[in-house]
Protein backbone atom coordinates (compact mmCIF):
# COMPACT_ATOMS: atom_id res chain seq x y z
CA UNK A 1 0.00 0.00 0.00
CA UNK A 2 2.55 2.16 0.80
CA UNK A 3 4.50 1.66 -2.58
CA UNK A 4 1.58 2.56 -4.34
CA UNK A 5 0.93 6.00 -2.42
CA UNK A 6 4.48 6.64 -3.39
CA UNK A 7 3.91 5.76 -7.03
CA UNK A 8 1.21 8.04 -7.05
CA UNK A 9 2.99 11.04 -5.34
CA UNK A 10 5.77 10.48 -7.44
CA UNK A 11 3.08 10.44 -10.57
CA UNK A 12 1.49 13.73 -9.42
CA UNK A 13 4.50 15.50 -8.48
CA UNK A 14 6.28 14.70 -12.09
CA UNK A 15 2.94 15.78 -13.93
CA UNK A 16 2.99 19.01 -11.59
CA UNK A 17 6.87 19.34 -13.05
CA UNK A 18 5.21 19.05 -16.80
CA UNK A 19 2.63 21.67 -16.70
CA UNK A 20 4.97 24.37 -14.94
CA UNK A 21 7.40 23.72 -17.51
CA UNK A 22 4.83 23.59 -20.43
CA UNK A 23 3.69 26.96 -18.65
CA UNK A 24 6.54 28.33 -18.25
CA UNK A 25 7.47 27.67 -22.18
CA UNK A 26 3.83 29.15 -23.09
CA UNK A 27 4.66 31.92 -21.26
CA UNK A 28 8.16 32.41 -22.68
CA UNK A 29 6.26 32.65 -26.36
CA UNK A 30 3.72 34.49 -25.60
CA UNK A 31 6.46 37.29 -24.71
CA UNK A 32 7.68 38.26 -28.02
CA UNK A 33 4.35 38.07 -29.56
CA UNK A 34 2.52 40.16 -27.13
CA UNK A 35 5.86 42.79 -27.90
CA UNK A 36 4.93 42.45 -31.45
CA UNK A 37 1.38 43.02 -31.03
CA UNK A 38 1.96 46.16 -28.82
CA UNK A 39 4.60 47.71 -31.26
CA UNK A 40 2.08 47.06 -34.46
CA UNK A 41 -0.55 48.90 -32.13
CA UNK A 42 1.57 51.92 -31.13
CA UNK A 43 2.91 52.40 -34.73
CA UNK A 44 -0.87 52.18 -35.93
CA UNK A 45 -1.91 54.42 -33.62
CA UNK A 46 1.39 57.02 -34.37
CA UNK A 47 -0.01 56.92 -38.56
CA UNK A 48 -3.69 57.71 -37.01
CA UNK A 49 -2.54 60.86 -34.92
CA UNK A 50 -0.40 61.54 -37.57
CA UNK A 51 -3.29 61.42 -40.29
CA UNK A 52 -5.44 63.43 -38.28
CA UNK A 53 -3.33 66.28 -37.69
CA UNK A 54 -1.42 66.68 -40.96
CA UNK A 55 -3.97 65.48 -43.52
CA UNK A 56 -5.27 69.21 -45.25
CA UNK A 57 -8.43 68.20 -46.10
CA UNK A 58 -9.92 68.12 -42.40
CA UNK A 59 -9.05 71.64 -42.12
CA UNK A 60 -8.94 71.89 -37.97
CA UNK A 61 -9.61 75.50 -37.65
CA UNK A 62 -13.29 75.11 -39.54
CA UNK A 63 -13.77 72.46 -37.18
CA UNK A 64 -13.18 74.91 -34.16
CA UNK A 65 -15.15 77.61 -36.03
CA UNK A 66 -18.24 75.61 -36.71
CA UNK A 67 -18.04 73.47 -33.06
CA UNK A 68 -19.87 76.25 -31.36
CA UNK A 69 -21.99 77.41 -34.03
CA UNK A 70 -24.99 79.19 -33.60
CA UNK A 71 -26.51 76.19 -36.37
CA UNK A 72 -24.65 73.53 -34.92
CA UNK A 73 -25.54 74.47 -30.88
CA UNK A 74 -29.43 74.38 -32.20
CA UNK A 75 -28.76 70.91 -34.01
CA UNK A 76 -27.49 69.33 -31.16
CA UNK A 77 -30.11 70.54 -28.77
CA UNK A 78 -32.39 68.84 -30.98
CA UNK A 79 -30.95 65.96 -31.32
CA UNK A 80 -31.05 65.63 -27.48
CA UNK A 81 -34.63 66.62 -27.72
CA UNK A 82 -35.42 63.81 -30.52
CA UNK A 83 -33.33 61.17 -28.35
CA UNK A 84 -35.30 61.82 -24.72
CA UNK A 85 -38.79 62.02 -26.33
CA UNK A 86 -38.48 59.22 -28.25
CA UNK A 87 -37.01 56.83 -25.95
CA UNK A 88 -39.80 58.37 -23.14
CA UNK A 89 -42.28 57.08 -25.98
CA UNK A 90 -40.37 53.74 -26.53
CA UNK A 91 -39.54 52.89 -22.87
CA UNK A 92 -43.26 53.23 -21.64
CA UNK A 93 -44.66 51.77 -24.92
CA UNK A 94 -42.73 49.14 -24.62
CA UNK A 95 -43.51 48.40 -20.46
CA UNK A 96 -47.20 48.23 -21.67
CA UNK A 97 -46.62 45.62 -24.58
CA UNK A 98 -44.25 43.76 -22.24
CA UNK A 99 -47.48 43.49 -20.02
CA UNK A 100 -49.41 42.55 -22.59
CA UNK A 101 -47.17 39.92 -24.59
CA UNK A 102 -47.37 38.27 -21.11
CA UNK A 103 -50.85 38.48 -20.68
CA UNK A 104 -53.58 35.26 -20.36
CA UNK A 105 -55.36 36.76 -23.00
CA UNK A 106 -54.45 35.63 -26.41
CA UNK A 107 -55.97 38.91 -27.63
CA UNK A 108 -54.07 40.73 -26.20
CA UNK A 109 -51.20 38.97 -26.31
CA UNK A 110 -51.57 38.21 -29.98
CA UNK A 111 -52.28 42.09 -30.84
CA UNK A 112 -48.73 42.97 -28.40
CA UNK A 113 -47.02 40.21 -31.20
CA UNK A 114 -48.22 41.61 -33.98
CA UNK A 115 -47.30 45.19 -32.89
CA UNK A 116 -43.45 44.07 -32.40
CA UNK A 117 -43.47 41.98 -35.45
CA UNK A 118 -44.76 44.99 -37.77
CA UNK A 119 -42.35 47.42 -35.83
CA UNK A 120 -38.97 45.34 -35.80
CA UNK A 121 -39.72 43.91 -39.56
CA UNK A 122 -40.15 47.75 -41.57
CA UNK A 123 -37.38 49.72 -41.59
CA UNK A 124 -37.08 52.18 -39.63
CA UNK A 125 -36.26 54.89 -42.20
CA UNK A 126 -39.66 54.04 -44.24
CA UNK A 127 -41.32 54.63 -41.22
CA UNK A 128 -40.27 57.69 -40.56
CA UNK A 129 -41.07 58.65 -44.28
CA UNK A 130 -44.31 57.34 -43.88
CA UNK A 131 -45.30 59.39 -40.92
CA UNK A 132 -43.86 62.36 -42.32
CA UNK A 133 -46.22 61.68 -45.53
CA UNK A 134 -49.21 60.74 -43.27
CA UNK A 135 -51.49 63.15 -44.95
CA UNK A 136 -51.45 61.48 -47.51
CA UNK A 137 -53.08 58.61 -46.36
CA UNK A 138 -54.78 59.91 -43.67
CA UNK A 139 -56.19 63.77 -44.46
CA UNK A 140 -57.86 64.55 -41.56
CA UNK A 141 -57.81 63.22 -37.51
CA UNK A 142 -61.76 63.45 -36.29
CA UNK A 143 -63.02 61.96 -33.04
CA UNK A 144 -66.69 60.76 -32.21
CA UNK A 145 -68.59 57.86 -32.88
CA UNK A 146 -66.59 54.97 -34.54
CA UNK A 147 -68.29 54.57 -38.30
CA UNK A 148 -71.08 57.24 -37.14
CA UNK A 149 -70.77 61.09 -36.53
CA UNK A 150 -67.30 63.26 -35.91
CA UNK A 151 -67.25 65.64 -33.02
CA UNK A 152 -63.69 67.29 -33.59
CA UNK A 153 -61.47 67.05 -36.57
CA UNK A 154 -58.12 68.30 -37.16
CA UNK A 155 -55.97 68.85 -40.62
CA UNK A 156 -53.35 66.05 -40.03
CA UNK A 157 -50.56 68.27 -42.27
CA UNK A 158 -51.17 70.47 -39.36
CA UNK A 159 -50.52 68.44 -36.56
CA UNK A 160 -47.55 65.87 -37.85
CA UNK A 161 -44.82 68.25 -38.02
CA UNK A 162 -41.29 67.18 -38.73
CA UNK A 163 -40.78 67.31 -35.41
CA UNK A 164 -43.76 65.15 -34.40
CA UNK A 165 -42.91 62.62 -37.11
CA UNK A 166 -40.17 62.41 -36.23
CA UNK A 167 -40.23 61.44 -32.64
CA UNK A 168 -43.48 58.82 -34.30
CA UNK A 169 -40.99 57.09 -36.16
CA UNK A 170 -38.38 57.12 -33.36
CA UNK A 171 -40.50 56.00 -30.65
CA UNK A 172 -43.03 53.68 -31.99
CA UNK A 173 -40.03 52.07 -33.32
CA UNK A 174 -38.21 52.05 -30.01
CA UNK A 175 -41.20 50.28 -28.50
CA UNK A 176 -40.95 47.46 -30.34
CA UNK A 177 -37.25 46.54 -29.07
CA UNK A 178 -38.36 47.97 -25.72
CA UNK A 179 -40.40 46.29 -25.18
CA UNK A 180 -38.89 42.53 -25.59
CA UNK A 181 -35.97 44.36 -23.36
CA UNK A 182 -38.66 44.51 -20.52
CA UNK A 183 -40.19 41.07 -20.88
CA UNK A 184 -36.78 38.99 -20.94
CA UNK A 185 -36.32 41.51 -17.56
CA UNK A 186 -39.59 40.26 -15.54
CA UNK A 187 -39.54 36.94 -17.24
CA UNK A 188 -35.70 36.48 -15.47
CA UNK A 189 -37.19 37.22 -11.88
CA UNK A 190 -38.05 33.76 -10.31
CA UNK A 191 -41.89 33.15 -10.22
CA UNK A 192 -41.48 32.26 -5.98
CA UNK A 193 -41.27 35.86 -5.90
CA UNK A 194 -44.39 36.93 -7.02
CA UNK A 195 -46.01 33.91 -5.42
CA UNK A 196 -44.69 35.12 -2.11
CA UNK A 197 -45.96 38.70 -2.62
CA UNK A 198 -49.58 37.27 -3.72
CA UNK A 199 -49.50 35.22 -0.35
CA UNK A 200 -49.10 37.87 1.69
CA UNK A 201 -52.15 39.70 -0.01
CA UNK A 202 -50.22 41.93 -2.17
CA UNK A 203 -52.30 42.74 -5.45
CA UNK A 204 -51.02 41.92 -9.09
CA UNK A 205 -50.44 45.18 -9.93
CA UNK A 206 -48.81 46.19 -6.45
CA UNK A 207 -46.55 42.81 -6.95
CA UNK A 208 -45.25 43.99 -10.57
CA UNK A 209 -44.14 47.62 -9.25
CA UNK A 210 -42.90 47.01 -5.52
CA UNK A 211 -41.08 43.47 -6.59
CA UNK A 212 -40.78 42.38 -9.60
CA UNK A 213 -39.64 45.69 -11.56
CA UNK A 214 -37.06 46.31 -9.06
CA UNK A 215 -35.71 43.16 -9.44
CA UNK A 216 -36.23 43.43 -13.45
CA UNK A 217 -34.44 46.30 -13.66
CA UNK A 218 -30.88 45.07 -13.25
CA UNK A 219 -31.77 43.47 -16.38
CA UNK A 220 -33.37 45.66 -18.22
CA UNK A 221 -31.01 48.96 -17.45
CA UNK A 222 -28.18 48.03 -19.71
CA UNK A 223 -29.48 46.67 -23.13
CA UNK A 224 -31.92 49.93 -22.47
CA UNK A 225 -28.85 52.50 -22.02
CA UNK A 226 -27.78 50.53 -25.60
CA UNK A 227 -30.80 51.11 -27.21
CA UNK A 228 -30.24 54.70 -25.78
CA UNK A 229 -27.07 55.49 -27.36
CA UNK A 230 -28.46 53.77 -30.66
CA UNK A 231 -31.80 56.25 -30.28
CA UNK A 232 -29.05 58.94 -30.20
CA UNK A 233 -27.44 57.75 -33.42
CA UNK A 234 -30.04 56.99 -35.36
CA UNK A 235 -31.88 60.40 -34.39
CA UNK A 236 -29.68 61.36 -37.66
CA UNK A 237 -32.30 59.71 -39.94
CA UNK A 238 -34.62 62.20 -39.90
CA UNK A 239 -32.45 64.51 -41.58
CA UNK A 240 -34.38 62.73 -44.85
CA UNK A 241 -37.45 64.71 -43.89
CA UNK A 242 -35.86 68.40 -43.07
CA UNK A 243 -35.57 68.14 -39.34
CA UNK A 244 -33.11 70.37 -38.21
CA UNK A 245 -31.20 68.46 -35.94
CA UNK A 246 -26.87 67.58 -35.85
CA UNK A 247 -26.61 65.82 -39.00
CA UNK A 248 -29.34 68.17 -41.29
CA UNK A 249 -27.52 71.56 -39.45
CA UNK A 250 -24.19 70.72 -40.76
CA UNK A 251 -25.11 69.26 -44.06
CA UNK A 252 -26.98 72.70 -44.97
CA UNK A 253 -23.54 74.81 -43.84
CA UNK A 254 -21.46 72.00 -45.99
CA UNK A 255 -23.86 72.95 -48.54
CA UNK A 256 -23.13 76.63 -48.42
CA UNK A 257 -19.75 76.41 -47.94
CA UNK A 258 -18.15 72.85 -49.72
CA UNK A 259 -16.11 72.47 -46.70
CA UNK A 260 -18.18 68.45 -46.40
CA UNK A 261 -14.91 66.98 -43.84
CA UNK A 262 -14.89 69.37 -41.78
CA UNK A 263 -18.14 69.86 -41.04
CA UNK A 264 -18.92 66.12 -41.04
CA UNK A 265 -16.05 65.84 -38.56
CA UNK A 266 -17.89 68.78 -36.21
CA UNK A 267 -20.92 66.35 -36.54
CA UNK A 268 -18.70 63.35 -35.02
CA UNK A 269 -17.11 65.19 -32.30
CA UNK A 270 -20.44 66.07 -31.18
CA UNK A 271 -22.30 62.29 -31.55
CA UNK A 272 -18.85 61.22 -29.65
CA UNK A 273 -19.13 63.73 -26.71
CA UNK A 274 -23.22 62.83 -26.16
CA UNK A 275 -22.73 59.24 -26.68
CA UNK A 276 -19.73 59.35 -23.49
CA UNK A 277 -21.95 61.35 -21.46
CA UNK A 278 -25.04 59.06 -21.67
CA UNK A 279 -22.33 55.82 -21.53
CA UNK A 280 -21.43 57.46 -18.00
CA UNK A 281 -25.40 57.96 -17.36
CA UNK A 282 -25.72 54.23 -18.01
CA UNK A 283 -22.55 52.99 -16.08
CA UNK A 284 -23.85 54.83 -12.47
CA UNK A 285 -27.11 53.77 -13.14
CA UNK A 286 -26.33 50.04 -13.17
CA UNK A 287 -23.95 50.34 -10.19
CA UNK A 288 -27.90 52.05 -8.61
CA UNK A 289 -30.20 49.27 -9.10
CA UNK A 290 -26.93 46.73 -8.53
CA UNK A 291 -26.78 47.84 -4.82
CA UNK A 292 -27.83 44.72 -2.61
CA UNK A 293 -26.70 42.02 -5.32
CA UNK A 294 -24.69 39.09 -4.58
CA UNK A 295 -21.80 40.31 -6.55
CA UNK A 296 -19.93 43.51 -5.64
CA UNK A 297 -19.79 46.32 -7.40
CA UNK A 298 -16.76 47.40 -9.71
CA UNK A 299 -14.96 50.57 -8.68
CA UNK A 300 -16.01 53.63 -10.51
CA UNK A 301 -13.89 54.92 -13.09
CA UNK A 302 -12.57 57.55 -10.88
CA UNK A 303 -11.29 55.24 -8.10
CA UNK A 304 -9.48 53.35 -11.18
CA UNK A 305 -7.62 56.10 -12.34
CA UNK A 306 -6.91 57.24 -8.29
CA UNK A 307 -5.84 53.34 -7.72
CA UNK A 308 -3.81 53.36 -11.45
CA UNK A 309 -1.90 56.64 -10.21
CA UNK A 310 -1.14 55.76 -6.77
CA UNK A 311 0.24 52.12 -8.08
CA UNK A 312 2.30 54.28 -10.68
CA UNK A 313 3.38 57.24 -8.22
CA UNK A 314 4.55 53.94 -5.80
CA UNK A 315 7.03 52.75 -8.14
CA UNK A 316 8.65 55.95 -9.25
CA UNK A 317 9.29 56.55 -5.23
CA UNK A 318 10.61 52.96 -4.71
Amino acid sequence: MSTDNATRSQRSVRLDQEQAAAGSWLESAQRPAAWVARIVVLVLAAMLVHLLFTSPSLQWGVVREYFTGREVLLGVVRTIELTFAAMVVGVVLGAVLALMRLSRSTLISGAASLYIWFFRGTPLLVQIIFWFNLSSFIPTLSLGIPFGPSFVSADVNSLVTPFVAAVLGLGLNEGAYMSEIVRAGITSVDPGQSEAAHALGMTPSWTMRRIVLPQAMRIIIPPTGNQAIGMLKSSSLVSVIAMAELLYSVQTIYARTFQTIPLLLVASIWYLVLTTVLSWGQYYLERHFNRGSSRGLPPTPMARLQARWGTLSGRTTT
